[in-house]
């Protein structure tokens, strides 16, 4: 015999949040793989110019998450075979990984929080030297080829062109071929600063979106697991 009452429909609860975590694991890892290997981040975060690497700020958070993801399938099958057995060891160990993870998920939380916006600026901060160099006219020809080489494949790419929209900008940018659409230089919506944050900044909404769904669940599976835990440690059964 097993645990009754009240306590078996806590029982099949947390076999059931324990299937939706495991589940929620799956998507975080697919998610992140997918932010990994996105055609437009992938060929943005790949550009060199002169041996300097945009910055990869953004696929070290990604990578992280593939950690969680695949960490979340592990606990969450921890979960559903210790609901299931009825199991004090593994119930508790199901509860220490829950809130270990919780601990991590608020730290990666509040870092985020904190430094939402760097990685865009990285990433403008990279595109602005690179355009710098770009459109200077005494830099030497191999070096101008390797700028606007880069150049090209961030504006086409984000389908933008230049880093402002100042009048100095503009007119410097006619006397070039490094926008794909010359509509594209006198577009106010299509300057290269606005797209890069708008880029990155949607990918971190999707990021916080399925870290609060994650925290919910997890808060409900601490709580059931601790009310199953002491249940069966209080049943004459065991």
């Amino acid at each position: 015999m097993g645990v009754d009452g009240c306590t078996k429909c806590i029982k099949y609860l947390l076999f059931f949040f324990n299937f939706i975590f495991w589940l929620t694991g799956g998507v975080i890892l697919g998610v992140a793989l997918w932010l990994r290997h996105e055609r437009k981040t992938s060929n943005l975060l790949d550009l060199n110019y002169e041996g300097e690497a945009a910055p990869h700020t953004f696929y070290y958070c990604v990578y992280v998450l593939i950690v969680v993801g695949a960490v979340m399938m592990f606990v969450g099958f921890l979960g559903c075979y210790g609901a299931i057995q009825e199991s004090q060891c593994l119930l508790g160990t199901f509860f220490a990984c829950l809130v270990l993870l919780f601990a991590c998920e608020v730290a990666a939380g509040i870092w985020g929080f904190m430094n939402k916006d760097s990685v865009a600026k990285e990433f403008i901060t990279f595109y602005d030297s690179v355009y710098e160099k770009g459109m200077e006219q005494v830099v030497l020809e191999d070096k101008k080829r390797a700028a606007t080489t880069v150049l090209k494949a961030i504006h086409e790419t984000l389908d933008c062109c230049g880093k402002d929209n100042t009048l100095i900008n503009l007119f410097t940018q006619l006397g070039t071929d490094i926008c794909p659409d010359k509509a594209t230089t006198f577009s106010p919506s299509k300057n290269c600063h606005e797209r890069i944050r708008s880029l990155f900044t949607d990918k971190v909404h999707l990021v916080g979106f399925a870290a609060l769904v994650v925290a919910v669940i997890m808060i409900f599976e601490m709580i059931f697991s601790m009310v199953l835990c002491c249940s069966i440690r209080n049943s004459p059964v065991y």
